[in-house]
């Protein structure tokens, strides 16, 4: 997939495509200084991230104000949302949450490069006050059942987690169901067979 094919399938403007083309050539750029992402998904950078992040965006509520990304990293699927939401959401913030100095450093280069202003923290996600979040996202972080803990945490009442999972996610839900009830939804992933994003909503214990 390419930037253009990108822009055709997930329909975004040429401004919004510019913003995530910078961010792309950031994280090439970048990634032979530190690990953004692994070396053999940079030619399929579009697809592979890009596009498994903007899949997140046609799940998120009707009201949004807040979107919190846990362990930000590369910006996926964070950045990738916030370009989303600068044309379609305009008044919606944005948090990128990063313990990694240098991650958190690239963070605030790519957001200055794509015109963005999201709130970067370069602090533990445990350490952190509560985010107040409609939605809290997370890709390639923890286990499911440790990101129920961060979305209790990070969430508003009614607010929803988001998190991409692979072809464990079924083993990933039976794990972080066994002491607690999960209201979830999945939704099977465009751009990995057998992947999918798991939508949790309210979640009580046993």
């Amino acid at each position: 997939m390419t930037g253009d094919e990108f822009a055709r399938r997930f329909d975004v403007s040429r401004e919004t495509l510019a913003r995530l083309t910078a961010h792309c050539d950031l994280v090439l750029k970048w990634n032979r200084r530190i690990n953004l992402i692994g070396r053999d998904s940079e030619p399929s950078i579009w697809w592979r991230h890009v596009a498994d992040s903007a899949q997140l965006w046609r799940l998120r509520p009707t009201k949004l104000r807040h979107w919190a990304d846990l362990g930000a990293g590369a910006g996926y699927p964070g950045l990738v949302i916030a370009a989303l939401a600068a044309e379609a959401a305009p008044e919606m913030r944005v948090t990128l949450v990063e313990s990694d100095v240098r991650k958190a450093v690239f963070l605030g280069e790519a957001a200055r490069a794509m015109g963005l202003r999201p709130a970067i923290l370069s602090e533990r996600i445990e350490s952190i006050a509560p985010l107040d979040a409609d939605v809290v996202s997370a890709r390639a972080l923890a286990p499911l059942d440790r990101l129920l803990d961060h979305l209790e945490k990070h969430r508003r009442v009614g607010g929803v987690g988001l998190f991409p999972k692979g072809d464990t996610v079924h083993k990933e839900i039976e794990s972080a169901t066994q002491n607690r009830r999960v209201e979830h939804r999945i939704h099977p992933s465009i751009t990995a067979p057998g992947a999918a994003i798991v939508e949790v909503g309210a979640v009580s214990s046993v």
